[in-house]
């Protein structure tokens, strides 16, 4: 609908059709109808059922698709008359079910368009998806959405270069349905927007939202009392409709103004916007789960079935089924879904979860040049639009420094694992360390790639928040009801002697320390830097490293710890405001040997081969007038005496061993340093400038 319009009043008597057209695809409003489009190979009829309203058990119309009149080759099409925006419609297709090739077609399941930019879940019911019965009067609809209209103000992509970029990971319910949150509509788009003058305090470029495609939240299990639905929403319904539950009143279809409105007042703010979007498989799960979609309208041709026995599905995924990517019909489906999201909500780039199952062909093999990979990378409206890969799957795919593609950045697993040994104190990291704060060269330099393909961070959604990597060595997840089998068992991680929460003053002293060294490493490494909403301010999970179902306090933002960490806030806000005013951290070239000079305890001998080193450092040479940059990384338990550059002047910046605020000073109160060598505290980050 353009803009907010209201729901359309049915006529009494029936809508008048006319064949149509087969594109584009899904429900298109003209000023006249909307014309219906639905691509499927194997069908042998299609229904288009209209709703007067989301919530009606019945369609208030049927209307039965002729193969010879509404169909054009594998387009089933037809242009119903006077409809318009908020319009609730679905399918019913029919066709053979014969799964010794594949084929699921069951006309008693009613199915939303995938090509939908609206769905509505008032009646649904999963369970009844899941059996082969009629199950129209619980069944999800989708909504016609007309995306144009829309007031942007002026606004568009802000384009901001990959190596000026700090994202910052959010859960879109999660970041304020805290009642501590104090927002107006807690849990939804608007929720966000009241809170964006904190995201300006912090320093923060952009937001990486976790997935808003619609997903299915009342899949809910019940666990020793608690409700566990699909919180993260990583099982996809729709590919260009927002989530209904962000939405408020989404019945009236305004799922896509709602979404507008956020990105447009986050731009307003100069922040730009990524979506964590999962192609790669969607909700309907292994041959036992719902048929609302794909599965109905062409199984063969939407999922990579398995070879010899095609009841069954691939699952690359580790979540049921995997999408058939580099079919035509998906990959068209995948392109056109990111060009939608750019072109009609203005979204600034995309990271792609289990981003290596794009590489996979229709028979789930490697593929050297994956056609959807390449169609993302080449399409001109795609051309300024950031591209970021989760390079692995389910399946043990892992293509971390190797991800088909040129311009495509990576979420780089090499350089958590490598930092967080580190900062544990393993010895003989500081080679491995010292590439990652370069820019990962050893994976992206040899063919012509940069520091920013490489996405650098400590931790994600996906495992312990910061606060719980130093307080726990084991996982907890069994609040899950999962027996704690659920999340990774390798962690890297250290508890600082307890594990869990402690009034221990020492163990808290420690554990804020290290997070402090995290985040000084991580803001002065090359590449994009990348942290978790609520790690500023040390938000726990209670040792839970896979809270998928956890839609309470344990998956929530507690705002209450923004006054009570405050200390710790400040010191990421003075670290992002540190790596903005140096542009030696930011250029997105590889160090040239002048830039950059490696130290040990000693100057010029930073002790790359020896396997119980834990100290390194650095001397980087200022760029633009900027000053010159030491670094002293001492991750022994004990105190240690670095040599020091005595051809200048030192200023202390950062000791992350000292007591706030000299952990990090305030710009023009950086302490000067005398002498020849500095005292670097065990397990502990300095930084100095020149001056």
């Amino acid at each position: 609908m353009a803009g907010d319009a209201p729901q359309i009043a049915f006529q009494a008597t029936p809508f008048q059709t006319t064949p149509g057209l087969s594109h584009p695809l899904g429900a298109t409003p003209q000023p006249d109808g909307v014309n219906f489009s639905l691509f499927s190979q194997y069908a042998t009829g299609v229904q288009l059922l209209l709703f007067a309203a989301a919530d009606d058990p019945q369609p208030i119309q049927t209307i039965a698709l002729d193969p010879f009149a509404n169909k054009t080759f594998h387009f089933w099409h037809v242009f119903v008359q006077g409809l318009g925006s908020g319009a609730h419609y679905a399918f019913r297709v029919s066709g053979p079910f014969d799964l010794s090739v594949g084929n699921r077609f069951n006309a008693n399941k009613v199915l939303i368009d995938p090509y939908a930019r609206g769905n509505t879940n008032e009646v649904w019911r999963r369970a009844d998806a899941c059996t082969p019965d009629d199950n129209v009067a619980t069944s999800m609809r989708s909504v016609v959405i007309d995306p144009s209209g829309y007031d942007w103000e002026g606004d568009q992509p802000l384009h901001r270069p990959m190596a000026d970029t700090i994202i910052y990971e959010m859960h879109v319910g999660g970041f304020t349905e805290s009642p501590s949150s104090g927002v107006r509509q807690p849990g939804k788009f608007g929720g966000i927007i009241d809170k964006i003058p904190y995201l300006q305090d912090l320093g923060i470029t952009t937001v990486e939202l976790m997935p808003i495609f619609d997903f299915d939240e009342t899949d809910v299990r019940i666990v020793d009392g608690q409700r566990l639905p699909d919180y993260w929403g990583y099982s996809t319904l729709g590919f260009f409709a927002p989530q209904s539950a962000y939405c408020v009143s989404p019945e009236s279809g305004s799922h896509l103004q709602q979404f507008r409105d956020l990105v447009k007042a986050l731009h307003r703010a100069g922040i730009e916007v990524i979506l964590d979007v999962v192609f790669n498989h969607t909700d309907e799960a292994d041959e036992l789960g719902p048929t609302f979609s794909y599965r109905g309208i062409d199984n063969r041709t939407y999922y990579i079935l398995a070879p010899g026995d095609p009841q069954y599905y691939m699952d690359y995924s580790g979540c049921g089924n995997t999408f058939n990517c580099n079919h035509p019909i998906p990959e068209k489906l995948i392109v056109e879904s990111l060009c939608y999201w750019v072109r009609e909500a203005h979204v600034d780039g995309f990271r792609f979860d289990e981003g290596s199952i794009l590489s996979r062909d229709e028979n789930g093999q490697i593929s050297m040049h994956p056609p959807v990979v390449w169609a993302i990378e080449l399409q001109d409206e795609l051309a300024d639009t950031k591209a970021i890969a989760e390079a692995w799957d389910a399946a043990g795919l892992y293509q971390v420094g190797g991800f088909p593609g040129d311009r495509w950045s990576e979420w780089n697993g090499r350089y958590r694992d490598d930092i967080r040994s580190f900062v544990k104190s393993d010895p003989g990291m500081v080679g491995a360390v010292a590439s990652r704060m370069a820019g990962s060269s050893d994976l992206y330099q040899a063919d012509g790639r940069l520091p920013t393909n490489s996405v650098n961070f400590v931790n994600c959604h996906d495992g312990f928040t910061l606060n719980d990597l130093v307080s726990y060595n084991q996982k907890h997840n069994e609040a899950n009801g999962e027996n704690n089998r659920d999340g990774n068992n390798n962690n890297l991680s250290w508890n600082c002697g307890v594990e869990g929460a402690s009034d221990d003053p020492a163990v808290e002293a420690l554990r804020s320390r290290q997070i402090r060294n995290f985040t000084a490493i991580l803001m002065l490494s090359r590449g994009v830097p990348m942290f978790v909403a609520g790690d500023e301010v040390r938000r726990t999970q209670q040792g839970n490293n896979n809270a998928y179902c956890q839609d309470n306090a344990v998956g929530w933002f507690d705002w209450t710890l923004v006054e009570k960490n405050a200390d710790m806030h400040r010191f990421f806000k003075r670290m992002i405001e540190f790596r903005k005013a140096h542009a030696a951290l930011r250029r997105d070239q590889f160090f040239a040997p002048n830039e950059i000079a490696w130290h040990g305890t000693q100057l010029n001998n930073p002790n790359w081969y020896d396997p119980n080193e834990r100290t390194l450092a650095m001397t980087l040479a200022g760029s633009g007038g900027d000053p010159d940059i030491h670094v002293m990384l001492n991750m022994y338990w004990k105190g240690l005496d670095f040599e020091l550059p005595t051809d200048r002047r030192w200023l202390k910046v950062v000791d992350t061993a000292a007591q706030p605020p000299h952990d990090i000073e305030d710009p023009g109160s950086e302490t000067p340093v005398t002498g020849s060598t500095y005292s670097v505290q065990g397990r502990s980050v300095v930084v100095l400038i020149s001056g």
